[in-house]
């Protein structure tokens, strides 16, 4: 199979993928959007008859208030079977077509803009952080797989243990404690409300939960990286060249590290597009208006749109790192494509 057939598999079966997962989701909250807007339907009922009320100096008619309330349930598509407006809203949620929902966040109901301005926050805080992560953990990574068994290799697979191991939100909080109200080095009113304004202060309410992200996680990136880097630095190739008196530096970067490259690089995929979706506790830790934010405050809300389309950009992105991570695997290593058409 060649390389182009082989990506356009792939992406064929991506989108099918993805399509049935929005369908499947579109079944679960339908459901619930049902609920929502039947109590939103009677919500309507009311306020307008309270309207009538005040404006008529008298009550609508039963008949009139059945009326108004038929032409409310029309208009949210209560009328139509279930089957429809689940089949509906997976293809509106499909196309972006989000709508907006009835309640604000972020300062809009316009759910396409919610996203926005999450996203936005969530890429210059998560991915900022991750890429830090994946510099520092591959450097200390190869650096540690070049001598193992030494104190730097101890020393690194001790802090990967122990920084590991401890949750986000904890260190996180840990963090404000030290440096906000023991040292006093940030102010309180950072992280005591949400929104902050001007370059200088989101650098600096960035600055706190950027060094939580890169300590809890770049000891996992050292750790996988020195043990990806010493299973191929014992290897048949890697063992010829160095009886053939090859620097050990062109080693290591040339060909040690090219051999490891396609677990590593689906590592970076999975990172810096898994970093888009934020972190639920983390943000709420630091006030940080971010994805998992929004997903926070959609779910206090019961903003049903909102948690569909979250969920389907959440599913997008992890559908989207897979395809990519096996379109780079085929392009770096040939016998992928060759597996796959011999199993298509």
């Amino acid at each position: 199979m060649s390389f182009g057939k082989y990506v356009a598999y792939r992406l064929v079966n991506a989108v099918i993928i993805l399509f049935l997962a929005v369908l499947l989701m579109s079944a679960l909250f339908t459901k619930l959007a049902t609920i929502q807007l039947t109590d939103q339907v009677n919500s309507e009922v009311q306020q307008w008859v309270r309207s009538y009320t005040q404006t008529h100096h008298e009550k609508p008619t039963e008949q009139m208030i059945e009326q108004y309330k038929q032409s409310r349930i029309h208009y949210y598509h209560l009328d139509q079977p279930y089957w429809k407006r689940t089949w509906e809203y997976a293809i509106n949620t499909f196309t972006f077509h989000w709508g907006q929902s009835f309640q604000k966040v972020f300062g809009t109901t316009v759910i396409v803009d919610q996203i926005k301005t999450a996203l936005a926050r969530t890429i210059l805080l998560f991915t900022t952080a991750e890429i830090l992560v994946i510099i520092i953990g591959l450097a200390l990574g190869i650096k540690s797989a070049r001598s193992p068994g030494s104190l730097l290799d101890r020393t690194i697979s001790i802090l990967a243990m122990v920084t590991t191991s401890l949750p986000m939100w904890w260190l996180g909080m840990l963090m404000i404690l030290i440096f906000v109200v023991y040292l006093g080095w940030l102010p309180i009113t950072l992280y005591s409300q949400v929104e902050v304004s001007g370059w200088t202060n989101i650098l600096k309410k960035m600055s706190l939960p950027v060094l939580t992200i890169v300590i809890n996680l770049f000891g996992g990136w050292a750790w996988t990286t020195r043990n990806i880097m010493i299973g191929t630095m014992q290897e048949d190739f890697i063992m010829v060249a160095r009886a053939k008196g090859v620097p050990e530096r062109k080693i290591i970067y040339g060909h040690a590290l090219k051999a490891a490259a396609p677990p590593i690089i689906t590592m970076v995929i999975f990172g810096l597009i898994g970093s888009l979706g934020g972190a639920i506790i983390t943000e709420i830790v630091f006030n940080w208006p971010g994805m998992g934010r929004l997903y926070y405050e959609a779910l206090q809300l019961n903003a049903v749109k909102t948690m569909m389309a979250l969920n389907y950009m959440f599913a997008m992105m992890t559908v989207f790192s897979m395809v990519l991570a096996d379109i780079l695997y085929a392009y770096l290593d040939p016998r992928v494509r060759i597996g796959a058409a011999a199993r298509s």
